[in-house]
């Protein structure tokens, strides 16, 4: 019996070693909408909006899966130079970074799941949109698109 609870207890000690933590909960993120302007037309998505270095850090890490129509509004409260990277990042991502007027300024397309490259643009952005991989390619965003954001629940920054 000792030897059977020993070779359970090291199974279930290394399962719980390796288990990956759970799906992301972005219940307690506000919420709103996002419009990008582009050549063809309005594009509309519901989002969750990273509105603390808090909710920065969570982002989207663990996440599983990402609907067409859903995605990431990070809100920096001063526009800065912003990187970012995929870890615990389980799927391809678009982001979209914006200036002060909500101008498209850079595209990084189909980020690697979780590579550590640090990604972003050498110029300060006050927005960064993320949308699940493929998206901008299919909606034909450029450089110099307008996006647009209302939020439902008005974000609060905490820091």
């Amino acid at each position: 019996m000792t030897k059977t609870f020993i070779v359970w207890a090291v199974f279930l000690f290394s399962t719980l070693l390796g288990a990956e933590p759970a799906l992301q909960d972005l219940s307690t993120f506000p919420k709103g909408q996002v419009t990008v302007r582009s050549a063809n037309g309005p594009q509309y998505f519901d989002v969750w909006i990273a509105d603390s270095p808090d909710r920065h850090r969570q982002g989207l890490m663990f996440v599983r899966d990402l609907p067409a129509s859903q995605g990431m509004l990070f809100v920096n409260e001063a526009p800065r130079v912003a990187s970012f990277w995929m870890k615990n990042t389980f799927i391809p991502l678009d982001i979209l970074f914006f200036d002060t007027r909500g101008r498209l300024v850079a595209i990084f397309e189909n980020t690697t799941p979780q590579s550590l490259d640090p990604i972003g643009p050498d110029e300060p952005v006050k927005w960064i949109l993320e949308l699940r991989g493929g998206e901008s390619a299919k909606r034909g965003f450029k450089r110099g698109d307008v996006m647009q954001y209302s939020a439902r629940t008005p974000p609060q920054r905490t820091d």
